[in-house]
């Protein structure tokens, strides 16, 4: 009979080992990027962090006489299920060995819990919401992930749908290289159509980051209201999320589009972090800072993009918005000193956005899936 037991985090002790336990699973992974533990921390803080006034959160370790051998985390959404008018409970940080039985134990816990909330579906992995880091990855296990976004074992997916969980979604990363694109076909397009829509552009404004912040989160919620998943964000969650990434925003890769001086539309990338953070191990100090500061500034290996989310509003869609901000977001990476750009994550249903970022040479070379199952 299994020793294993699942327990729930009650303690700052049992949260510090639900932080860590992946550094150990992962620990001979090349690919693994492990996030900062005081970030972790600060994301994990019921109290400080916005998120929680609208989530019911449960953390979980799975336990094997003292030794934490998996985790899970449960969350209930309420902000999504009135947005989307669902019972939808999710799971999320799911890390486990390639041992069914752990793994099954894991999320049977996580059912139960969901199920006394009474919600009607589980969906998962989500950590927490499609805000933040989703899905497992199925596709493109040869390179570490990107800024914000997640990566496991190509089995851990596996040991989720010999439970009973099936594919609800998938989410798509693009790779873009700006070199590849065929500028002589596309810039006259976006030319004629800059002039005819009156678009003018320009980068974040640093010096104002409170009031541009407020801004985007505006246009963020107006762009993707109609999306598969999507769940609104408030300003005090919007700006918590804002504040924690200003020390790695390069202000020339936020472009906001306006016509008659109204923001219309808005492309927001990031340098990926990772980049630098893979050597790091989740350890700022002793010497994580000095790793940090030699890996972006002395050896500029911050020298990828990650795309992390364009949107038009509703009333401009549909008429030519997006390619202008792909090409200026293209031209950006480039001229910037950034060689190449993934744009994550894309719903496998929208079939426009597809369409368009294969037109401009962007192809698809990681999958993230999304697993449910009814209660």
């Amino acid at each position: 009979m299994s020793s294993v037991e699942v327990v729930e985090v009650e303690s700052s002790a049992q949260l510090k080992k639900f932080i860590a336990y992946p550094n150990h699973l992962y620990r001979d992974d090349p690919n693994y990027v492990a996030p900062l533990n005081v970030e972790r921390k600060e994301f994990f803080d019921f109290k400080k962090n916005p998120f929680y006034r609208a989530a019911k959160v449960k953390l979980f370790l799975a336990m094997d006489n003292g030794t934490v051998v998996g985790r899970i985390a449960t969350c209930v959404n309420y902000r999504h299920n009135d947005f989307h008018d669902e019972k939808t409970g999710f799971f999320g940080f799911l890390d486990t060995p390639d041992d069914a039985d752990i793994a099954a134990k894991l999320l049977k816990v996580a059912m139960i819990t969901l199920k006394k909330e009474g919600m009607e579906r589980m969906r998962g992995p989500m950590n927490f919401s499609t805000n933040h880091e989703c899905g497992f990855l199925v596709e493109g296990f040869d390179s570490p992930p990107m800024v914000m976004m997640t990566y496991n074992k190509p089995y851990q997916p596996l040991l989720a749908e010999k439970f009973g969980m099936k594919k609800v979604m998938d989410l798509l990363a693009y790779k873009h290289s700006p070199p590849e694109m065929d500028r002589t076909r596309v810039a006259p397009i976006i030319e004629r159509s800059q002039k005819r829509l009156g678009v003018t552009l320009r980068n974040m404004n640093m010096h104002d980051f409170d009031n541009e912040v407020a801004l985007i989160n505006r246009l963020y919620n107006e762009c993707w209201s109609k999306n598969w998943g999507f769940v609104p964000m408030d300003e005090a969650e919007f700006a918590y999320s804002a504040k924690n990434l200003k020390q790695i925003v390069d202000p020339k890769l936020v472009i906001i589009a306006e016509i008659d001086g109204k923001p219309v539309a808005f492309a927001l990338s990031l340098p990926n972090i990772n980049r630098a953070l893979i050597f790091m191990r989740g350890k700022l100090f002793p010497f994580g800072l000095l790793k940090l500061l030699w890996h972006t500034k002395i050896r500029n290996k911050v020298d990828t993009v990650r795309v992390i989310t364009l949107g038009v509003s509703p009333e401009h869609q549909k008429k030519g918005l997006d390619s202008i901000l792909y090409v200026a977001t293209a031209d950006a990476v480039h001229n910037n000193g950034y060689k190449w750009g993934e744009l994550s994550w894309v719903l496998e249903s929208n079939d426009l956005i597809c369409r368009g970022l294969e037109a401009f040479g962007s192809v698809i070379y990681k999958r993230y899936r999304i697993l449910q199952m009814p209660l």
